[in-house]
């Protein structure tokens, strides 16, 4: 029976892509011409991300990624040995970062490169301050109405620089590779942004202690308080 399970969502997978229907259209067509065809629990959750991804595979998507970190704990539960892939290049790596591209920078020491704008896993706003009721509501869970943004943190995937900080351990705070001034904290198990959406696993770098900078032609750079 090995691989059977498998072969429903390769089958699965073809229909939606070829005959544009939905993943629950697809799977049950699939059914109807053979009754005791299934599919596990993680193929299934792989074909709604097919789904959502409009029927293709692309790695750089923000779903993709964080389909994939949420697997790791799963996969690696010791949270050693990581696929090296699973880690975004380092910013300040030798011709790896187009003129285009946005970095961000520590705030404190003004030289650091941390992560590119193509690192930030977006997320769905949560509800505020409502998603705080089991707890006391700080300043940063009351944004709405004074013309701030709800989500003070950068919510990330994991980036090289990171990778000593992160195996072997649940949680923990970021630091700084160049200065060692915290910037945020990390945790495999989830953490809590501040517009109340609950994000896991989560990378999370605070705003206030980066600036954004826009990569120019011919090398400059132009800073951007954010």
């Amino acid at each position: 029976q090995a691989g059977v399970s498998r072969s429903v969502a390769v089958v699965t997978a073809y229909l939606m892509k070829t005959e544009g229907l939905c993943c629950e259209e697809a799977y049950a067509a699939v059914r109807a011409a053979k009754p005791d065809a299934e599919v596990n629990p993680g193929f299934q959750g792989q074909l709604k991300l097919y789904e959502a991804m409009g029927c293709a595979v692309d790695t750089s998507s923000v779903l993709y990624k964080r389909y994939r970190l949420q697997m790791l704990t799963e996969r690696y539960p010791e949270l050693q040995d990581l696929p090296r892939e699973v880690f975004a290049v380092d910013p300040t790596s030798i011709c790896q970062t187009p003129i285009t591209e946005v970095l961000y920078r520590c705030r404190k020491c003004s030289r650091r490169a941390l992560f590119r704008g193509s690192s930030i896993l977006s997320h769905t706003e949560g509800s505020g301050p409502t998603a705080f009721a089991r707890k006391r509501i700080t300043d940063s869970a009351q944004l709405y109405g004074d013309g701030r943004e709800k989500c003070t943190s950068y919510f990330t995937e994991p980036v090289q620089w990171m990778e000593p900080a992160l195996l072997g351990v649940l949680e923990g705070q970021l630091l700084c590779p160049k200065c060692t001034s915290k910037l945020g904290s990390f945790s495999w198990r989830g953490e809590q942004c501040s517009c109340g959406r609950w994000v896991t696993p989560a990378f999370q770098i605070h705003k206030s202690r980066v600036d954004e900078v826009r990569t120019l032609p011919a090398g400059n750079f132009q800073a951007a308080k954010t």
